[in-house]
Formats: C-alpha cells, structure tokens, sequence
C-alpha cells in the first residue's frame, strides 16, 4: 500500500465558507478511495500560492524532512499544482508529489466500468497532462504505477505533445460518437413520451441508494466518493399511471476541475437534457448547505442552473434533532424528506414527481378493435388504466395516457 503524506492549504483569498480542517478531511477521504495509507495530514495558511513551489520554501524543505522520517512515498497537495510547481516541488521533497485533480482522476481512473467511462477518464487525464509536459518531461517518466498515474500510464505516455494531442482528437471523435447514440435513444424515449429525470447531488449524498430504493436497480452504493461513474437508467411508473426513465448519474465536489466537467459531458448529458432534477441532499451532514451550493456551481457551469428541480432532504434517519430538520425544510420550500435507505417517505417523493409532471397527462375513452392487444399492452406501459371492458365490437378503455403518445396515436391513426 502507497503511504502518502496529504498537505491542505488555506490562503486568505478563500471565502472561509469551509473550514480548514473540513477540506482537509475531504482530502483524505479522496486519498482513502484510492486504497492510500495516510502517515501525516498536514494543514497550514499562506498568504497566496507562490509561482515556484505553491508554498514557501521553508515549508517544502519542513515536508521534505517529514516525508523521509516518515518514509512516504507520495506528497498530496489539496490545491492544484502547475507543472512547474510540481517539478519543483519534486526537486526539493525527492517524493513524487501530485494535487487533488490527479486524486480525483486516480479514483475516476478505478471506478470507470464502461467503455465509454474509461475513454472519458482518459481524455481528462491527458489534458490534464499536456500543459505539464515540460522540460524533461518528469510526469512522463514515472507514469505507470501508484496513484495520480493510473489509466493513461497503462498507454506507454513516453510520447511528446504532438500524438498526445492526436490521441486527445480521437477520444474526442469516440466520445462524440457515444453522445450522438445517446441522443438517439433519448429521442426514442420522447418519441414514447418518456420524461427524463436525472439524479444529481454531492458525491455521497445517497443517489444510487435512492435509485435502487425506487426501482431495484442494483447499484452498487458505498460510502466512499464517486462509486457511480458511469450512468445508469431505470423506467419507473409514477402514482399517476405515467411512466418515467430515472438516471443515476456521477456525484458532484466542491471546486470540481472544469476539465472534468468538460470531459464528462458526454455522461453529464444526462442531466442536460433530463426534464426534471431530484437533488439529493444529506440532510444530516454539517456541510448541508456548502454541498448546495457546490451542486448548483456544478449545475451553473453546465447551464442548466434553471432547470425544475426537486430538493430530496436525505438520511433523515440519521437526524437525532428534529428541529433541524424543520430549519432545512425551511429553507428549502417544496423539498421531500426522504430516507433512501430505509425507503421512507418515498410515495411523497413519487407524488411530487407526479405533480411535475401533472400537465403532460390526458385522460381519455378510446375503442380498440380486438385485433389491437398491442395498443392494450402499449396503455399498461405507458399510461394507467381506470377502466377496460370487452364488448363485441371491440375493447373500451378509459385511460390516463400522455399527451404525445396520445397525440401519435392520433397522427398514426392507430386509434379514434
């Protein structure tokens, strides 16, 4: 096991919305993920970064003595470091040193399953790398094992600018392509008039739980950051007899590097295009309304910060002190108070996502001819049946249909 020493910084430039030591508990949190034996978490203020080693030279000498006594193998920076403050920093510690980024790609590195997750990963590693591939190329000549290294290492990355450049193009041309068939079966999904909804939230807020608590969905739920990396969609009927597609998608952190935003896009397309948010929130962690603020900086930078969204206040199971939670309700007007996990309060969660999408619903009486089960079949699907009768000249059904099924059908003339 990889034994790090983790350094957390606070300058005054900071707002001070997150204590210190909370940043630097975060930081070992990402560094737990990826398997780390944590020897030292050192914090510390500075006035402002310096353009040479990010701290003062004293303190880079102090952590150089530390990591020998210590016996460290890697130094873990909580802010992000240029090439040349990496380099440098190296050439003072003798350890290799890497930021949060490289930590988060590391863990992205070891959760990515799908195809599509792994050629993502990549493309954020590499154009992570190209403006550090400076003078003697010291990144490049340690790629290969332990964290801040996986995943492009695995490529032999002893190349220069040029073909790391034309691998960035083809990931980018793969990635496109992935996008292009994701709209093709969103465009399917409207066609059937499938509303979308994606779950979005800080990385541990309870997602996945939420999705497997409301459609069996099997997702793997842990504690530890970013277990879901790749999407994962489930169809589920609401109260109302409509039915929906629910998407579980990668957890959102505080100051998350744009160029994971940028690489993920083709996952977090989800979320652009979905008709309705839940944000899941942890109702019992301190940070409650940093981690909302995080999600909606999250939300800003891909546009869509205007989007419907319904608040889930989570891990209300967890909630000794009632009047707390009466404070969150507060402040957060037409939220649901839910526990995923113990699958509470999850029928007014689904009424409120009913009510959303009250209006795209038609109630209407129809006559199929007996030769039609299909369409039959189609109403159980897709809409809810109040009433059904056989009679001899066809199947009369009173149904709670969607207005574009219901309007396609018309257009088709499938029904009159």
């Amino acid at each position: 096991m990889e034994r790090a020493l983790l350094v957390t910084l606070g300058f005054k430039k900071d707002k001070g919305e997150w204590r210190l030591e909370d940043s630097a508990a975060e930081l070992e949190e990402l560094a737990s993920a990826c398997a780390v034996e944590v020897v030292d978490n050192i914090t510390c203020f500075c006035d402002k970064p310096t353009p040479d080693l990010f701290i003062g030279k004293g303190k880079a000498e102090e952590l150089n003595l530390i990591a020998q006594e210590e016996n460290t193998d890697t130094i873990i920076f909580s802010g992000e470091l240029s090439g040349t403050q990496q380099r440098n920093l190296e050439g003072v510690i003798a350890k290799k040193t890497i930021d949060r980024t490289q930590l988060i790609l590391d863990i992205f590195a070891r959760r990515a399953k799908s195809p599509e997750g792994k050629l993502q990963v990549e493309l954020a590693q590499l154009e992570y790398l190209l403006p550090r591939l400076t003078g003697k190329g010291i990144i490049l000549s340690r790629l290969g094992g332990g964290i801040g290294t996986r995943g492009p290492g695995e490529q032999k990355l002893e190349v220069d600018r040029r073909r790391i450049r034309k691998r960035i193009d083809s990931l980018k041309v793969d990635l496109k392509g992935l996008m292009l068939h994701r709209q093709v079966m969103r465009k399917r999904r409207k066609e059937n008039a499938l509303p979308i909804i994606a779950l979005v939230g800080y990385t541990s807020a309870g997602k996945s739980t939420l999705l497997n608590s409301l459609t069996n969905a099997g997702q793997v739920v842990s504690e530890s950051p970013f277990t879901t990396l790749d999407p994962l969609s489930k169809n589920i009927q609401l109260p109302n007899g409509e039915n929906v597609v629910i998407s579980d998608t990668v957890g959102f952190l505080r100051d998350l590097p744009h160029q994971l935003i940028e690489a993920f896009k083709a996952t977090l397309e989800e979320v652009v295009q979905a008709d309705l948010l839940i944000h899941v929130l942890d109702a019992s962690h301190p940070y409650v309304y940093e981690y909302n603020k995080a999600v909606f900086a999250v939300l800003k930078e891909l546009g869509i910060e205007d989007k419907p969204v319904i608040t889930a206040l989570n891990k209300i199971d967890l909630l000794d002190d009632q009047m707390w939670l009466e404070r969150l309700k507060e402040d957060f007007p037409e939220c649901v108070t839910v526990s995923a996990k113990l699958k509470t309060n999850l029928d007014a969660l689904l009424e409120k996502i009913g009510k959303s999408f009250s209006g795209r619903m038609i109630q209407v009486e129809v006559l199929i001819p007996h030769s039609r089960m299909d369409l039959i079949d189609l109403f159980y699907r897709q809409g809810k049946i109040k009433a059904i009768k056989y009679l001899q000249e066809g199947i009369k059904v009173k149904v709670n249909l969607p207005k574009i099924l219901y309007h396609n059908l018309l257009q088709r003339k499938e029904i009159g």
